[in-house]
């Protein structure tokens, strides 16, 4: 009784990561094909928005969207992988609980922005295809700060709360984190007081972002297929139709799936190897960020044209300049002139 209660006296103010435990002895070679993941990450995000920047015409709400999305990816990448990747390759893997609340907070609102942009991207295509002539009335500057306003309220509020729930708790028993992150349920778990609130937040969490968010993006799924089908009389363009809607449903799934028996299987108890928990909760955070460009970047033809005019540019700009000799000024101009006409002509 002495130990108990000198146990309920003290609380952890660091902890330690241990997301593969099988694998520890080989956690430098598991370092690389996250690295390899987070690099994917940032090429692919920051190639597309570089193009949605340069590129006038795809300076529309969609692709906008596209382009908040990458953001998002980046960032929630960048919240947990260069973490982990310096305690998989010099074991520095401890974290304060100041530092774990942290990045707990902003792993959890970056993922719930990604959720309502997708649901923003679903309606969007829903007015595009079933509203087109209402679609500039609806789809305006002031929706889309609106829909900032409104993603940073609901994501910010919610997030705080379960990380506020999170930071009052004790935490007198074990110090190991059995993930790579600060996930919610991976930190509650480690609580010696009770975690009802905490359970039902989490609950509250999946059934306001998973149950809301994803059953209106199903149905404006359904709703896009069903208009689709009945305008479209050509096989290929049904086809095509349901090859982009599936792929993004997929993806969307996928997102949705993953996160969501990560959270359950803390709050219903559901025995899970941690090693397979780990995976899916990296994989939940990885696995979109890397789709994501491939998916709304290299599948569409706007972003595939804006992507070819860019480096044509540049590849002209470079042409020019090396044709141009530097000792002469008048004539390195003449030639430029000139140049620049004929790959215009």
């Amino acid at each position: 009784m002495l130990d108990a209660s000198l146990g309920r006296n003290f609380s952890h103010t660091s902890f330690v990561f241990r997301g593969f435990p099988e694998l520890q002895r080989h956690s430098r070679l598991l370092a690389l094909p996250f690295a390899v993941s987070y690099v994917a990450v940032l090429l692919g995000n920051s190639l597309l928005i570089l193009i949605i920047r340069h590129v006038e015409s795809l300076h529309i709400p969609m692709y906008l969207l596209v382009c908040m999305l990458c953001i998002v990816d980046i960032l929630v990448a960048t919240t947990i992988v260069p973490k982990m990747l310096l305690g998989l390759l010099f074991d520095w893997d401890k974290i304060s609980l100041g530092g774990c609340l942290t990045q707990m907070f902003f792993t959890h609102f970056l993922s719930s922005v990604e959720s309502t942009l997708l649901l923003a991207m679903a309606l969007d295509r829903y007015v595009a295809i079933c509203q087109p002539l209402r679609y500039a009335e609806i789809i305006d500057s002031s929706m889309m700060v609106g829909l900032l306003l409104f993603t940073l309220v609901r994501s910010g509020t919610i997030m705080a709360a379960l990380v506020g729930l999170s930071g009052s708790l004790w935490f007198c028993g074990s110090n190991v984190i059995w993930h790579y992150y600060c996930d919610h349920m991976a930190l509650v778990s480690l609580a010696c007081d009770s975690t009802e609130k905490n359970n039902a937040a989490g609950l509250a969490v999946i059934i306001c972002f998973v149950g809301v968010d994803i059953s209106l993006i199903v149905l404006s799924y359904i709703k896009i297929l069903s208009v689709v089908l009945r305008a479209t009389a050509a096989s290929e363009d049904r086809w095509k139709a349901f090859h982009t809607c599936g792929t993004h449903l997929i993806v969307m799934m996928c997102f949705y799936l993953v996160g969501s028996i990560t959270f359950l299987s803390h709050n219903l108890h559901i025995p899970i190897p941690t090693g397979v928990n780990t995976l899916m909760g990296l994989i939940y955070i990885l696995f979109p960020a890397i789709i994501n460009p491939v998916i709304y970047g290299v599948r569409t033809k706007e972003i595939q044209n804006g992507f070819l005019r860019i480096f044509k540019l540049r590849g002209k700009k470079i042409m020019t300049i090396k044709v141009s000799p530097a000792g002469n000024k008048d004539s390195a101009l003449t030639k430029d002139v000139t140049f620049t006409h004929k790959c215009g002509s």
